[in-house]
């Protein structure tokens, strides 16, 4: 696993407003690579600002939810996969299936197999595909089990998992055992923390909040780890406090 990275999401409005001097603060921080979003809408500032200060970007979210019922095919899925493979970028994430999706066995298995699909056509272009939880996956239970891992075991072995430890212990898992569970299928893990609360509020640097960040981070140690705000009134600051909190663990 290499140093951290850091999800572009969080820093929205920056990156939109200029995204060479966004990805340069965060070079400066002591980042070295970027997690993107929106990976065709923005290619071309993604190809000139990771040249330009020396990052790279492993992981990215880049699909469009699939439908319960429907596999994620076509056009679209090629132009993102051909623009990860220009980026450099090795894990193409679905960032989010909608709750409703969760509730019942047939749903959840027409996502894995959505996923599946993607999977397929992704690797064509070198890429694999991956999938990012919120805190829905974990609170609907399937015959006691979490949707999550019903989910994860129908997904064919070269789909991988990106576990956001605050959402995942926002939707009342013990996020540890989680991926102790989840074990290798685990990629990613996104550094979040905060006050639990579903609404996005009261997000805070990493280890000062109510996630169990450190045991988190031992349970997955050889998962790249993702710095995350959803929200933040000094994102920046948030951003460079989480970075010296993952240099202090030692991860």
């Amino acid at each position: 696993m290499g140093g951290p990275s850091v999800q572009l999401y969080s820093v929205r409005d920056a990156f939109a407003a200029d995204p060479d001097e966004t990805l340069r603060r965060l070079a400066a921080i002591g980042f070295g690579s970027v997690e993107p979003y929106g990976v065709v809408e923005n290619v071309e500032a993604l190809r000139a600002g990771l040249a330009a200060h020396g990052l790279s970007a492993p992981t990215a979210h880049g699909l469009s939810a699939p439908t319960a019922h429907a596999a994620l095919v076509g056009k679209d899925l090629d132009a993102v996969f051909a623009a990860a493979r220009e980026l450099g970028i090795e894990v193409v994430i679905e960032p989010m299936i909608p709750a409703a999706q969760w509730q019942n066995s047939a749903d959840i298995v027409a996502a894995a197999e959505a996923l599946n699909a993607a999977a397929k056509v992704a690797a064509g272009y070198g890429v694999r595909v991956g999938y990012h939880n919120h805190w829905w996956e974990l609170e609907s239970r399937i015959d006691g089990r979490s949707a999550l891992e019903v989910f994860a075991d129908r997904l064919d072995p070269e789909v991988v998992l990106e576990v956001d430890a605050y959402w995942a212990t926002a939707g009342g898992e013990d996020a540890p055992a989680l991926l102790h569970r989840l074990g290798e299928r685990v990629r990613a893990i996104h550094v979040k923390d905060g006050s639990l609360a579903v609404d996005a509020s009261g997000q805070v640097p990493a280890g000062q909040g109510r996630v169990p960040l450190e045991d988190v981070l031992a349970a997955a140690p050889e998962a790249l780890r993702v710095v995350e705000f959803d929200r933040h009134e000094d994102v920046f600051g948030g951003i460079a406090e989480s970075f010296a909190y993952l240099a202090g663990v030692g991860k």
